[in-house]
């Protein structure tokens, strides 16, 4: 079965919802793409989006699908692992031979977290073991925080996390590689060092309670902060031959365009600020891009 639209998105979080909503206002032939595994699934809160403060992050996912329905947007709730471009047309492959056409193609598939190989941490992550405190900082002020990052990884955000504690402790897990200013500058700021290997975390109902070190020690921690690596949820942006900037994101210029021919990117996928509300941003902005786009296609010119 072969179809035709004016725009595929893939990806069903805030940036591809909402530059769904965008095109459907104008009236634009949609289908959106949504693999069910949104970065933040683990968290029981999404913060810092004004109206949406404090919401579950799948009844805010629910409530987009729903103010969708009047636009005739089509949803499909399937992951894509493969798209071509060749000649102003995207060819998108949902598999068990559905094949999907369109003049557009705009990637939300947004990023996934590499958590800290440390025992008990899958239990606790998304309630209190978290990687940004933008989202989730406000929730964990006035707690002892953790933070984790090995080698020097850890120094920037530990520092960050002081505008939330007054007790924060960076934890290096059986890595020495801060030198003298580091540790100076830690100090001035009134953040501990903890160097020892952690051999687990441990919690009760997803709320951190302690770290225990492999010498048998532990310390007490309310919430836990790491700065890991991230990496694209999909690499469709790889196959189509997209530019990545060195942060492993791909480059996209004002108006979310990547650099092929009509090709968007909207969200974490193509931007270092991750935040929900940034990332409903740039899916608005695309959309509004993408329709200006076909608009001055379909135009008949003098």
């Amino acid at each position: 079965m072969k179809e035709q639209y004016d725009v595929i998105i893939i990806g069903g979080g805030p940036a591809g919802l909402n530059a769904a909503m965008i095109l459907g206002r104008s009236r634009r032939k949609v289908i959106l793409f949504d693999s069910g595994k949104p970065r933040n699934r683990w968290s029981t809160s999404m913060n810092g989006f004004l109206s949406s403060d404090g919401v579950n992050p799948a009844d805010f996912i629910r409530k987009g699908r729903e103010e969708l329905q009047k636009y005739g947007i089509q949803i499909v709730d399937h992951p894509v692992s493969t798209a071509t471009y060749s000649k102003g047309i995207y060819v998108v492959d949902a598999g068990e031979g559905h094949v999907y056409h369109s003049r557009k193609l705009l990637l939300a598939t947004g990023l996934k977290d590499t958590l800290p190989e440390v025992e008990g941490i899958e239990e606790l992550y998304g309630k209190s073991v978290h990687h940004c405190p933008y989202c989730d900082g406000w929730e964990s002020r006035d707690k002892a925080i953790a933070v984790y990052g090995k080698d020097r990884s850890g120094i920037g955000q530990a520092l960050a996390m002081k505008s939330w504690s007054d007790d924060v402790t960076l934890y290096t897990d059986g890595t020495r590689k801060l030198n003298n200013k580091d540790m100076e500058l830690l100090k001035l700021n009134g953040v501990k060092v903890c160097t020892e290997a952690i051999a687990r975390v441990e919690g009760e109902n997803g709320m951190l309670q302690q770290i225990v070190l492999r010498n048998g020690q532990s310390k007490p921690q309310g919430a836990l902060f790491f700065s890991g690596e991230t990496n694209q949820q999909s690499d469709i942006g790889k196959q189509l031959g997209c530019e990545f900037t060195g942060k492993g994101v791909i480059k996209t210029r004002r108006l979310q365009q990547a650099n092929i021919p009509g090709l968007y990117v909207a969200g974490d996928a193509a931007r270092d600020m991750q935040l929900v509300i940034v990332a409903a941003a740039e899916g608005a902005k695309a959309g509004v891009a993408i329709n200006m786009e076909l608009q001055q296609e379909d135009r008949v010119k003098l």
